[in-house]
């Protein structure tokens, strides 16, 4: 059995209010991941979704949790893939999926055999994943970065300017409810996701990347009104609850991968929350 999990369930903003910072990591922080030689997940009651990451320096199967009640993982369950680590493979049901450096992999349902692979274990493939209820079964797809619908936003002077890779979204893949990609930000720009909002029909994963040593970023949630911190480090994820915004600041420039499902597949679907009228 090479497949860790753990479970999360949701939490009212009422009660979110009061938590002190223990509490808010303990609830929201994912720090277990890119551990060498595992699979590790987080079960979250947020949409049913999954994040979690396999770090394959000798051959790691994909194993169906107890929370899932299937046969095999992805029986009812569709699933995205971004390797953030050296090159890899993933296999499933016989289908080899060469991954390098930022490429993405979508999986539908039903695949009943998912293998993670890595080209040399010193330098391992890092394969950060994402998973949702599907309804229906949609085509696997590889799509890598240069690949991705790129979405230029916010400047340097306002030290938010940034390269948004759309990669498992409406238009270059076919899926249920799940989307990912992954935003960069500019040499000289911290701030993500600014002006904030929320979307109370999806809920959503950041998992952030390329921070550098002895850097940090510092992630903001909560209501607009009543806004918490969770200070984050490399190859580290958050968990965003529909009612929450999303938005960070590093002390340096980084990436993250953002993924959601929920209520509808519509990117666009965003309640802004006025930057001036933060709490």
């Amino acid at each position: 059995m090479t497949t860790n999990y753990e479970t999360r369930y949701a939490s009212s903003p009422q009660a979110v209010k009061k938590y002190d910072t223990e509490e808010l990591r303990k609830e929201f922080l994912i720090d277990n991941l890119m551990q060498v030689g595992k699979i590790n997940l987080t079960y979250t009651h947020y949409d049913r979704y999954i994040a979690g990451s396999a770090v394959p320096t000798t051959t790691l199967s994909l194993d169906t949790i107890d929370p899932l009640k299937s046969s095999y993982f992805l029986e009812r369950r569709e699933m995205g893939i971004i390797n953030v680590g050296g090159n890899g493979a993933v296999i499933a049901d016989g289908v080899t999926y060469e991954l390098g450096f930022k490429d993405a992999l979508y999986l539908g349902s039903e695949n009943k055999e998912v293998v993670f692979k890595s080209d040399d274990a010193n330098n391992p493939a890092k394969f950060y994943i994402n998973s949702a209820p599907a309804h229906s079964k949609f085509p696997n797809k590889k799509v890598s970065l240069a690949e991705a619908k790129k979405l230029e936003l916010g400047t340097l002077e306002t030290a938010n300017h940034r390269t948004v890779n759309q990669m498992i979204i409406g238009g270059i893949v076919s899926t249920c409810q799940l989307q990912m990609g992954m935003t960069e930000l500019k040499t000289g720009s911290v701030w993500n996701t600014m002006p904030a909002h929320v979307h109370d029909r999806r809920m959503e994963v950041y998992f952030y990347l390329d921070i550098p040593e002895n850097q940090a970023v510092c992630h903001f949630m909560g209501q607009p009104q009543e806004t918490r911190h969770i200070w984050m480090h490399n190859h580290q994820a958050v968990i965003s609850p529909p009612w929450s915004i999303h938005s960070g600041a590093g002390t340096s420039n980084y990436t993250f991968i953002w993924g959601m499902a929920g209520e509808n597949l519509d990117y666009g679907d965003m309640d802004i929350a006025k930057i001036t009228d933060l709490k």
